[in-house]
């Protein structure tokens, strides 16, 4: 296969992949006591870290994973760790998005993360990034959407980045 398809198909799949392990991971958070201590303060505090502190988390946790696809080839192993870093830096962005300027979401119908913090949504919409795993393990649950409650839209790039 040639490689410009490789990086290509490890890219898209790395990027799905991690999209896959954050929903579940904040699933965890929310269904064990150990595992979602530090969870339940960000929801206590309602806030983001900040993106670059968001991404280093993500990076951290995940660097094992996104080395692992190097044995097969290096091709394989560039799409996959780009993939994998570009997601994290997307959802870390996404995720603070949500807390400080929900309404520029603009890639999903409603913001699931911060709709997930609003409501005290527990047992739904675990998504950061993307919903599309909410919706296929039936843990979407939509709400009235912008309430006239919610964040003021602002910029794109109204977020706090450190």
């Amino acid at each position: 296969m040639p490689q410009p398809i490789v990086l290509t198909i490890s890219f898209v799949a790395a990027f799905v992949f991690a999209s896959f392990v954050e929903y579940w991971l904040h699933r965890l958070m929310h269904a064990s006591p150990k595992v979602g201590q530090r969870h339940r303060d960000h929801h206590r505090r309602n806030e983001g870290q900040g993106v670059l502190w968001e991404f280093r988390d993500y990076v951290l946790g995940s660097a094992i994973a996104m080395a692992i696809p190097f044995i097969f080839s290096l091709t394989v192993g560039l799409g996959w760790a780009s993939g994998a870093l570009v997601y994290a830096a997307f959802s870390a962005y996404a995720h603070q998005l949500q807390h400080e300027n929900p309404r520029k979401c603009f890639w999903m119908k409603m913001p699931v993360h911060y709709v997930h913090h609003k409501y005290g949504m527990w047992h739904h919409n675990f998504g950061l990034g993307v919903d599309w795993w909410d919706h296929i393990f039936g843990t979407y649950k939509p709400v009235e959407w912008p309430a006239e409650d919610d964040l003021p839209e602002l910029s794109m790039l109204a977020v706090r980045w450190w």
